[in-house]
């Protein structure tokens, strides 16, 4: 326990450091871009330019961040490239102050597990050590950007592996979280809260309507998964020159920014802010903040994914409470959780996350939605290398082991969704005429 509470807090304590450099850059670098109106029209250049200096210097830092973790944990023994960190946090914050939309967590996160695996390898640790103290990278980096140390612990152990927390890091992870985000908060980091003022007393029917919701941020979530994807694999297939594809990315952004709004730009702060405030959302927030992170990232832009998830939670919670004449911040709240809960399949960080944002009055309504946006979203993940331990139904077979971009692509076969029943429904109504054909043969 000494030995991993010090390991640990130093993990914390260089993450919490270069979080904060990561933070307070990307600060004074969109408000700086950001005072023009028409900021966005470097978009193009700012994409061209990130790809280049990923590519030349450092590709592993491709992605958005988490996701290249995780992949390093289950393959890589938890060994990454070092010169990941700079490149990360630089390239993010070219994308992001320009107008990408990405988020912030994936670069911090990525810059902490490259500093924690450097210093397991400096330090000549065991691939087991290295490991565990790569996932304390995970934990504090969420922890420092989002000022929720205990949901950030929780989410390293919980992301890696779905139906297997990881008990053994769960102490380390917890740790290097709190100092993490110690070292922000001192460092003079604001992290946003907004309290949810609600009844102490349980609201049966409140709770319905939470469980309801939990559905349709399911749906939501599937949404954002599908939408990314579908983006890598169009730019995959898209046999052109990557700088013609991430300028020509970066001109469809400016294209619809000019043609919607440029509020899906960016991080999305200020319009999760006003959502959670009440501020109303529409459909065309839940629709095309997905799409302008899907073609950000499949063109080649660097940044995280959580903050436009968190967009899309927040907008689709409030879409659902106008429609019911409900509270538009409580279900904007519940929606902000319970979509990260769906697309990234950890639904006991993202209900820890509801108590340290919102407070505790609003567990027992985020808990349900959660864990029910977690099962609706079914055996698929916003992270591809998460592998699953586990079925979320009886009725779905599904080879333990299996990482999330196996089970991605399964998601379209004759096992899930309405397709799937036909397509059961033909199957045993065809093994059934052709059982009777066989008995009539063997009667002749």
């Amino acid at each position: 326990m000494a030995k991993w509470i010090f390991l640990a807090a130093l993990i914390g304590l260089i993450v919490g450091s270069s979080t904060t450099l990561f933070l307070k850059a990307l600060e004074t670098s969109m408000a700086y871009v950001q005072q023009y109106a028409y900021y966005f029209l470097l978009l193009p250049v700012a994409l061209v330019f990130t790809w280049i200096f990923i590519q030349k210097v450092a590709p592993q830092a491709s992605g958005h961040g988490t996701e290249r973790i995780i992949e390093a944990v289950h393959e890589q023994e938890g060994r990454i490239d070092p010169r990941i960190a700079p490149v990360k946090l630089l390239a993010s914050i070219i994308t992001v102050t320009f107008g990408g939309s990405a988020g912030r967590e994936g670069p911090a996160a990525q810059a902490g597990a490259a500093l924690a695996s450097a210093f397991a390898q400096l330090a000549r640790f065991d691939p087991y050590d290295r490991k565990k103290l790569v996932i304390c990278g995970i934990s504090a980096g969420f922890a420092a950007v989002f000022g929720t140390p205990i949901a950030g612990a929780i989410f390293g152990v919980e992301v890696l592996v779905v139906g297997g927390l990881l008990y053994d890091v769960l102490l380390p992870s917890l740790v290097a979280g709190i100092v993490a985000y110690g070292t922000t908060s001192n460092f003079g980091i604001h992290f946003f809260r907004h309290p949810m003022e609600l009844s102490p007393t349980l609201d049966v029917t409140l709770l319905g309507y939470a469980a309801l919701a939990g559905v349709i941020f399911g749906i939501a979530s599937i949404w954002l998964i599908e939408i990314v994807q579908l983006g890598h694999r169009f730019s995959a297939r898209l046999r052109i020159n990557p700088l013609v594809k991430a300028a020509g990315a970066g001109v469809i952004l400016i294209v619809l920014a000019l043609a919607f709004s440029p509020k899906y730009l960016s991080l999305g702060a200020d319009s999760i802010d006003a959502m959670l405030g009440g501020a109303p959302a529409s459909l065309a927030d839940v629709v095309l903040k997905p799409v302008f992170t899907a073609i950000t990232l499949g063109s080649g832009g660097s940044g995280g994914v959580l903050s436009p998830l968190f967009f899309l939670g927040s907008a689709t919670g409030s879409v659902f409470a106008q429609f019911f004449q409900l509270s538009l911040p409580l279900f904007a709240a519940l929606g902000f959780v319970a979509v990260l809960s769906g697309a990234s399949n950890t639904p006991i960080s993202a209900s820890i996350m509801s108590i340290e944002l919102f407070g505790p009055e609003i567990a027992t309504y985020a808990t349900t939605a959660c864990v029910i946006s977690f099962l609706v979203s079914g055996h698929r993940s916003i992270y591809p290398s998460q592998v699953f331990e586990m079925s979320k139904s009886a009725s779905i077979e599904v080879e333990k082991g299996r990482v999330a971009q196996m089970l991605n692509s399964r998601a379209k076969n004759r096992y899930e969704g309405l397709r799937g029943a036909y397509y059961r429904f033909m199957g045993a109504l065809e093994g059934t005429l052709w059982d009777r054909k066989s008995d009539k043969k063997k009667q002749r």
